[in-house]
């Protein structure tokens, strides 16, 4: 059995010795790739002190998806069995890993299963993710639970399910990309679980700003029209319904100027998605085939 921890890093040097080392620390064999979006501080020179990990350096940054399609393709043809895509910004435990796997080869029905994620304290649970874990659908056993979504922070996936499922679809940059592919998961007869004896340390602080409100906004219309477990028709109305929705949903939180900005730029876009249906259309049709990226 071979397991691949894959790690797509720009401009994270501060984190990356803690997360190499407990990546090394693991209880079980791992071998570690990294995918570099072109970092301009020292993250490369970092990397390269490890010589049990191997580097692909980009010459741009690709965005999160495009760069996990990079190493996810070359894991895939090492063999590896699973791959655990993990954020620059997060460290591991010494069974968190081993964990996960066995959780996997007992459940070979769910294609991506997450630990716990612990707030930068080691003893909070992230914002985000904690959020994710209240939505359980289903408790599986004391340890797995059954959930609908979990971010992409930490994710152990099945080469079953990429083989099945696909890649992360290109048309996202940064945002989007992880719903986008849990979207098309279910699809395809997958769940999403949470083993709760893993766990992991999300070392982040989570912030909103306008931009960031607008980008994700835009990508939950783009994953309303990418949707295959509705028809299309059915997608475009969602899609819809988030252009107004989205900036009622934000308008505690800015101006009325700006609520307004939002509600232009999210009907701009969604005028701009319609006009290239054809290429939707084509999207949707590799999802339900599951050859996104492959």
């Amino acid at each position: 059995m071979k397991i691949t921890v894959l790690i797509v890093t720009f401009n994270g040097a501060k984190w990356l010795d803690k997360m190499l080392q407990s990546v090394l620390n693991s209880s079980i064999l791992v071998e570690i790739l990294v995918v570099d979006n072109a970092s301009t501080d020292n993250s490369v020179p970092l990397i390269e002190k490890y010589s049990q990990v191997q580097l692909i350096k980009s010459a741009h940054n690709l965005g999160f998806g495009k760069a996990n399609n990079i190493g996810i393709k070359l894991a895939l043809e090492q063999n590896s069995d699973y791959i655990f895509l993990l954020n620059q910004d997060t460290w591991v435990f010494e069974k968190t890993i081993e964990t996960l796997v066995n959780s996997a080869k007992q459940h070979p029905n769910f294609g991506v299963i997450s630990p716990m994620h612990l707030a930068a304290n080691e003893t909070d649970l992230d914002e985000n993710f904690s959020t994710y874990y209240a939505r359980k659908k289903l408790v599986v056993n004391n340890d797995l639970t059954e959930v609908p979504f979990v971010n992409a922070a930490a994710w152990l996936v099945s080469k079953a399910c990429f083989e099945k499922v696909g890649l992360f679809e290109p048309l996202f940059n940064h945002y989007g990309e992880d719903r986008n592919f849990c979207n098309r998961l279910h699809f395809h007869g997958f769940r999403i679980g949470i083993a709760s004896s893993s766990k992991i340390v999300h070392d982040r602080i989570v912030s909103r700003n306008f931009k960031k409100d607008v980008f994700q906004s835009e990508y939950k219309i783009l994953n309303a029209f990418l949707d295959i477990n509705n028809n299309i028709v059915l997608s475009g109305v969602v899609a819809l319904k988030n252009v107004f929705g989205l900036p009622r949903f934000f308008y505690k939180n800015y101006s009325i100027s700006k609520i307004l900005s939002l509600f232009i730029k999210l009907l701009k876009y969604f005028i701009q998605i319609m006009l290239n249906c054809k290429k939707i259309k084509n999207i949707r049709t590799q999802s339900i085939k599951g050859i996104n990226g492959l």
